[in-house]
């Protein structure tokens, strides 16, 4: 593995970890974080943004770039998606609870 590709793959093993260290405290948060991936506007947001980014970067880094434009894009899709989802859909449910 190119020593470049470590970074990305590092960040991307400790969201996963955290993820799953949430869920074993609260069942079903995984599902309400990740749920920006089946929805359109955030998922084309970051798709966008992985596209531009790693055109840009391609020369520069290589494939060390294209790691970095999808950990981005994934990381806009998400920023996205809490900006456009409802605060009470996003804290908890129908009663107000926080997860």
């Amino acid at each position: 593995m190119d020593a470049s590709l470590m970074a990305p793959a590092t960040v991307v093993a400790m969201l996963v970890i955290r993820t799953a260290l949430v869920e074993i405290r609260h069942p079903g948060s995984a599902r309400r974080q990740w749920c920006f991936l089946a929805r359109s506007r955030p998922m084309t947001a970051g798709a966008t943004a992985a596209v531009l980014l790693s055109a840009g970067g391609w020369r520069a880094a290589g494939i060390a770039a294209l790691a970095w434009a999808v950990l981005a894009g994934a990381l806009v899709a998400h920023i996205v998606h809490l900006s456009t989802t409802p605060e009470a859909e996003r804290t908890g449910d129908q009663n107000g609870e926080r997860h």
